[in-house]
């Protein structure tokens, strides 16, 4: 992965560099942002570059050894640890096992990724995954191993807040202590959620949002996009790169989501409990991931209604479909009405996340917005 391409972010890039040429490599750094800033990918991209055997200027060369195998991601000293589930009772699986489909999954997408496809790419978008204490005790093991052929060996966990709790503590020592010569690079979008003794072991990199106008010629230049489809998704993306492209890849996706947000809001609204429970029939077949991203819309919606009562048309970014009901719904949103609506569905995304029963949760939910948007 070379610098040159993942779209803006020119700061942080510059600051990567400047660490390496001033000998300053932190050797547990925390690379942490809102989904669609490219951390994965830059970290890699500074891996390569910290390994690159030919360093430019500003990027890796691309074209020694050392990159080369960087950019098929097989170089024998990157390491990568990742949230996994067993398919089978019984398993034990770690990261290894996993890592041919790591690869294709990664170059395949051009590193724009996020974990429900990765959960999707190996049949467990109904589990939960975690990084589990067999993958903490390979990491110790091959730490232990001398370097193949790179000056650094390097170690990338990526979704790291989903490090299970009681195996957290087998990294804590080789974090603080790493034999020489080695970096970890930690990925995160809810740094929030990491376990106070593994952050305060790293070097915090924030990765800002990536600037609209870089987006805009990343979509055009890389991968065929026309400016106004590229700027309709950018209006609808809100600075998250991974949306927006996949926005350009399949736009019905926003919409699909938006049908069936409002049918359930409506029935909610109405309070029938048959046609509730109707309209629950396509959430709750969702899976965990995906109906997150579900509730997060949610969120989004109901932030627009109230940014409307205010005011701040100008910061709304949605479709007409989606404006034109918005309008009408922001009626029925305070600003008080709007906290508790946002809170409770941030409570149901987090309970979510804890293997919660979803058809009671759901249910629950649906009383609630009832009982916030009656006047």
């Amino acid at each position: 992965m070379l610098f040159k391409d993942i779209p803006g972010q020119t700061e942080i890039k510059k600051h990567l560099i400047q660490t390496i040429k001033l000998n300053r490599v932190s050797h547990a750094q925390l690379f942490y942002g809102p989904e669609g800033t490219q951390k994965l990918a830059l970290a890699i991209a500074y891996a390569q570059y910290l390994n690159c055997e030919n360093k430019k200027e500003d990027d890796s060369c691309g074209v020694c050894n050392s990159c080369i195998k960087y950019q098929k991601l097989v170089h024998p000293d990157l390491h990568f640890y990742y949230p996994i589930s067993s398919k089978k009772a019984n398993e034990k699986p770690i990261s290894k096992d996993f890592a041919g489909n790591w690869r294709e999954f990664l170059l395949q997408a051009d590193y724009n990724v996020n974990l429900y496809d990765w959960y999707e790419k190996n049949g467990i978008e109904t589990k939960q995954g975690i990084i589990n204490a067999a993958d903490c005790n390979h990491i110790i093991q091959t730490l232990s191993l001398k370097a193949y052929e790179a000056e650094y060996k390097v170690v990338i966990i990526w979704m790291v807040e989903k490090l299970f709790h009681s195996a957290a503590p087998k990294l804590l020592k080789i974090l603080e202590e790493p034999p020489a010569k080695t970096v970890f690079l930690l990925v995160s979008e809810n740094h929030d959620q990491i376990l106070n003794t593994i952050l305060s072991r790293t070097q915090l990199v924030k990765i800002p949002k990536i600037q609209d106008k870089y987006i805009l010629e990343a979509l055009m230049n890389q991968y065929g996009v026309s400016e106004g489809t590229a700027r309709k998704a950018i209006l609808l993306g809100n600075g998250n790169y991974y949306e927006i492209v996949k926005y350009t890849q399949a736009n019905q996706e926003n919409e699909i989501t938006f049908d069936v947000f409002l049918k359930w809001v409506r029935a909610s609204f109405a309070g029938n409990v048959v046609n509730i429970i109707a309209a629950l029939g396509d959430i709750t077949s969702m899976n965990r991931e995906k109906l997150k991203y579900f509730l997060s819309y949610g969120q989004k919606f109901f932030r627009n209604c109230l940014l409307h009562n205010l005011g701040g048309e100008k910061l709304i970014k949605m479709t007409d479909k989606e404006h034109d009901v918005m309008q009408k719904m922001s009626v029925f949103v305070t600003e008080e009405k709007f906290h508790t609506l946002n809170n409770e569905l941030e409570k149901a995304i987090y309970q979510i996340g804890r293997n919660a029963y979803i058809p009671v949760l759901m249910l629950d939910l649906s009383f609630i917005i009832r009982r916030q948007l009656k006047v």
